[in-house]
């Protein structure tokens, strides 16, 4: 199998709706053959967000289930911006924010949702970028919110 689509349908997984706007930006911004997406939410397939904060509303396991949510929501994020899953080639950059109290001390095992999922549809090399994983408060209260770059396939 070698598209990201392909990998998707055999892993079962379904993308969420792509989320509207939450302000004044762009979802996405291709410069050169670089992607770079814009802060994505946890968004549920049926619309909803996964919410609260991780080590006290949400165990950290819910917290890792809440990235790899994001995960998903970006994907359904670029698909609707780019139309095909298939021109991206690797991650590059990652970074993961989670909602959490100062005491919370699990951020990089809370964005391995997130770059688990990556591996498993970008493959092991391409699917790890450099990745950066830090503790905020959120808006909305969502769980965690996470941006990227991404390369594209020269075409």
């Amino acid at each position: 199998m070698n598209s990201i689509e392909e990998k998707m349908m055999a892993l079962g997984l379904e993308l969420p709706p792509a989320p509207p706007l939450g302000g004044i930006y762009h979802p996405v911004v291709i410069t050169g053959s670089h992607l770079y997406v814009s802060g994505q939410g946890p968004l549920k397939n049926d619309g909803t967000l996964i919410k609260g904060k991780v080590g006290k509303d949400l165990t950290p396991e819910e917290g890792q289930l809440a990235a790899r949510q994001v995960g998903l929501t970006m994907l359904a994020t670029i698909k609707a911006q780019i139309g095909d899953l298939g021109k991206i080639k690797r991650l590059i950059k990652t970074f993961g924010m989670v909602n959490c109290y100062p005491d919370f001390e699990q951020h990089p095992q809370t964005i391995n949702g997130f770059s688990q999922l990556m591996v498993d549809v970008l493959g092991e090399e391409n699917g790890k970028g450099a990745r950066s994983a830090v503790g905020m408060s959120l808006p909305g209260n969502i769980a965690v919110e996470v941006e990227c770059i991404f390369e594209l396939n020269q075409e």
